[in-house]
């Protein structure tokens, strides 16, 4: 809830704008989620695959009815602050089930891989994999329905049309398409973890290792607060290098007209098609944000997730797994 509350949120929109826009800068994709709301635009729900936002612009007028309050004809910028405490609480919702459930699995998967002789950077990648895979499975497929419920609903009570309520659109998304509706696309998020969070472990205990034998601590030593800060820093940040996997999920969700663009899209032919749109570059478009919450999102599941296993163990008195 940390995370998602301070730099998270921001950062995932951010990149994500960029990724569906890939002629956006930094700068212009912020001034396109700033443009949303100021600071409250950073906290709605993050753009759909063409980068456009379920919310009209400030100072556009609609009607809206969020929950049991109906608002006639009130301007978008109070839209964005009425809605906002909705995302948020759907942010929350999502960031702590999906961390306890990666800091539970991935503690136990490394325990067990050091148990059987695999090193510190071997069990740390064995420990991101298992815990990015459980995530995915266990909660983002019904995260992320409920976050396409929530900007269907906004969408129909933009044009003026009182939306149905959240659990009517959730049952007509789970009688219509059944179990694997509800978990769409959760085969793609579930790579998209398992590379994410294998390279963060992996990395960070490998930097981890490399911090003890430049300051002279033995193996196994504790490491100091802002040493394991430092640690999970270095390996967030070069975990971005599987950005494009990032983008061409982006772009086999998109909705774009391009007559260029291949009907049946596959992992090879989207990756072709935004090579010869945009080279290289477009498929790293987004890595400073990616990066930017790559750093933040391990520094908190990695370094203070290994302080607070501490801190359980002082307060418990149990022997916690996969400490450092």
């Amino acid at each position: 809830m940390f995370e998602v509350t301070t730099l998270g949120q921001p950062l995932e929109v951010i990149k994500t704008t960029m990724a569906a826009n890939r002629g956006d800068s930094f700068a212009g994709a912020l001034g396109r989620v700033w443009g949303r709301g100021g600071v409250l635009g950073c906290y709605l729900p993050r753009p759909n695959s063409m980068g456009e936002h379920p919310f009209p612009r400030p100072g556009e007028t609609h009607v809206f009815t969020p929950g049991l309050f109906s608002y006639h004809k009130i301007t978008a910028k109070l839209v964005v602050i009425a809605t906002n405490m909705s995302v948020i609480t759907q942010a929350w919702i999502e960031a702590s089930t999906k961390g306890a459930v990666l800091l539970f699995v991935a503690s136990e998967a490394e325990y067990y891989a050091r148990s059987f002789g695999a090193q510190e950077f071997v069990a740390g990648v064995t420990g991101g994999v298992a815990g990015g895979i459980a995530q995915a499975y266990a909660t983002m497929g019904f995260c992320t329905c409920m976050k396409t419920v929530e900007i269907t609903r906004h969408k129909v009570a933009a044009v003026g049309v009182k939306p149905p309520g959240t659990f009517a659109v959730f049952m007509d998304i789970y009688r219509k398409e059944g179990i694997r509706g509800i978990n769409k696309g959760v085969n793609a998020v579930a790579i998209r973890q398992m590379t994410n969070w294998g390279s963060r472990f992996g990395l960070s205990r490998l930097a981890e290792q490399g911090i003890r034998k430049a300051t002279g601590k033995a193996e196994g030593e504790k490491l100091a607060a802002w040493e394991k800060i430092a640690a999970s820093g270095l390996g967030g940040g070069l975990s971005a290098w599987n950005q494009p996997i990032e983008v061409i999920r982006v772009e086999m969700q998109s909705k774009t007209v391009d007559p260029n663009r291949p009907a049946k899209l596959t992992v090879g032919s989207t990756l072709k098609y935004i090579y010869q749109s945009n080279g290289i570059k477009g498929l790293y478009r987004g890595v400073t944000p990616r990066i930017g919450l790559g750093v933040w999102q391990t520094i908190c599941m990695v370094g203070m997730g290994d302080m607070a296993k501490e801190a359980v163990e002082r307060l418990t008195g149990d022997q916690v797994t996969a400490k450092h």
